[in-house]
C-alpha cells in the first residue's frame, strides 16, 4: 500500500471514531493506528486531511442529524459566550469548523487581563468546574475550566472547556489557517457563520 494510501486509510477510520465516539483528533489518529495494526511510528495524516474525512463521514453516515446537532452546540456556546463576554470569548474546535456531532465538546478560549478573573466570575456565580492544564494553540500550557452543561435540543451534558489566555495572546489567534480560515471566531462571528448555515 503506498503511503498516501495509507495516510488516507488513517484518516477514515481516525474520521469515524471522531464523529462516532467524539474523540479528539490527536487521540483518534493514534488509536487509529493501532486498529489498522500499523507501526507506532507511521506518518500521521494531517488535520486538514482529518478534517476532510470527518467532513466525508458526516455527509455519509450523519447527513440528517448533524446540522441540527451542530445548531445545538452553536446555540449552547453562545450562551456561554454571552455571559463570559467580559472575557473575551473565541469559540474554537468542531463547533466552530462545524464538523461537531452531538459527542464534540466546546472549546471557547478566554482572553482575559487577569488569567484568575474567569474562575474567580465562575465561583461567583456558583458555577462547577474542574480546572486543569493543557496545551494551548501557541504550545504553551494553558488553564482550562471545565463545565458540564445541559444541551436540552439533543439532551446530552456537553462538556464546554474554557481555555485562559493572556489578553495579548489574542494578536496571534486570528491568524487564517492554510485555507485561509480563521480558527475562531467570537460570538458576532459565529452568529454570522450560523446565519450562513440557515440560509443553505
Amino acid at each position: 500500500m503506498s503511503l498516501d494510501n495509507l495516510t488516507a486509510e488513517i484518516a477514515q477510520t481516525a474520521a469515524r471514531i471522531v464523529v462516532e465516539e467524539g474523540l479528539e483528533w490527536g487521540p483518534a489518529k493514534q488509536r487509529a493506528v493501532r486498529q489498522l495494526a500499523l507501526p507506532s511510528r507511521t506518518a500521521l495524516p494531517d488535520n486538514d486531511q482529518l478534517e476532510e474525512a470527518v467532513r466525508e463521514y458526516i455527509e455519509l453516515f450523519c447527513g440528517e442529524t448533524q446540522p441540527q446537532e451542530l445548531l445545538a452546540l452553536r446555540e449552547l456556546a453562545l450562551v456561554w459566550m454571552d455571559r463570559l463576554q467580559e472575557f473575551r470569548p473565541h469559540l474554537a474546535g468542531a463547533v466552530w469548523r462545524g464538523t461537531a456531532t452531538r459527542l464534540s465538546d466546546i472549546y471557547l478560549q478566554l482572553f482575559c487581563d487577569d488569567s484568575k478573573s474567569a474562575e474567580i466570575a465562575l465561583i461567583n456565580n456558583q458555577v462547577n468546574y474542574e480546572p486543569s492544564t493543557v496545551t494551548g494553540f501557541q504550545g504553551k500550557p494553558v488553564e482550562a475550566l471545565s463545565i458540564h452543561s445541559l444541551c436540552k435540543p439533543i439532551n446530552e451534558t456537553v462538556g464546554v472547556h474554557l481555555m485562559v489566555y493572556d489578553h495579548d495572546d489574542m494578536r496571534g489567534a486570528m491568524k487564517p489557517d492554510s485555507r485561509g480560515r480563521s480558527p475562531r471566531g467570537d460570538a458576532k462571528a459565529l452568529r454570522k457563520l450560523m446565519e450562513e448555515s440557515r440560509d443553505e
